[in-house]
């Protein structure tokens, strides 16, 4: 019986041991690849960052240059609005937003809309998403320019009743057995500048103050309500 009980201790203790070790290592690994998912995720908004607004065309450190604005369930995303402001002799030329298309086929896509300060799309990137390989992924820059058609538009071009794909009578293709993705993107860069317009006047004083990296967030107050009536979806 005590040799018995002697080998059971030891099985215990094995186990336990092996329990540890392994629980460490999953935890490290799991560490240590969100850390690199992060600094990927990074860089690509970076370099998205820079596509829609070239360095030429401007001349302060864009990716240090933020602004809090309020957030908005019409853009879906959480928390306090992080905006990048492009500036040139410290007058503010542009800014980029973040948004998020909810409605994707497979999920929620992010984006980065970027517009000068009459209202006009700089160029528009995708920054994440699920949609299937070879159909909906055409949103990339890197699959087909299908992304480069909303730049020099602005709410009016085209009228807003048009801001669909043109399956559902709007101005904008979709993909070849693929409406959804397209049509998710569309809607989503249209709240981005119905967003802007009804908030014009708060944004851009809030753009002329001196920048501050993660400055603190404009009061809901002082930002003009927002409403969803002009939208055509």
């Amino acid at each position: 019986m005590a040799a018995l009980a002697q080998s059971i201790r030891r099985s215990a203790i094995g186990l336990g041991l092996f329990a540890v070790i392994t629980g460490g290592t999953i935890a490290v690994t799991q560490a240590f690849t969100e850390q690199r998912i992060q600094e990927q995720a990074a860089r690509a908004e970076a370099k998205a960052l820079f596509e829609i607004i070239p360095e030429s065309a401007h001349d302060n450190d864009l990716l240090k240059d933020t602004v809090q604005l309020p957030d908005s369930d019409r853009l879906a995303t959480e928390g306090p609005l992080t905006v990048w402001v492009a500036r040139r002799s410290g007058q503010p030329t542009g800014m980029i937003i973040p948004v998020i298309a909810p409605d994707g086929y497979s999920g929620s896509i992010r984006l980065l809309v970027g517009v000068d300060m009459q209202g006009k799309i700089l160029g528009v990137r995708v920054t994440s998403h699920k949609e299937t390989p070879g159909l909906g992924d055409r949103i990339e820059t890197k699959k087909s320019d299908w992304i480069l058609s909303f730049v020099g538009r602005s709410l009016g071009n085209p009228p807003n009743r048009e801001w669909n794909v043109k399956k559902n009578g709007g101005e904008f293709d979709q993909f070849t057995g693929a409406t959804i993705t397209p049509r998710a993107v569309v809607k989503a860069v249209h709240k981005a500048l119905i967003y802007f317009r009804k908030n014009r006047q708060a944004i851009r004083e809030r753009l002329n103050e001196a920048p501050q990296p993660r400055d603190k967030a404009l009061s809901p107050e002082s930002i003009a309500g927002e409403s969803t009536s002009s939208e055509h979806s």
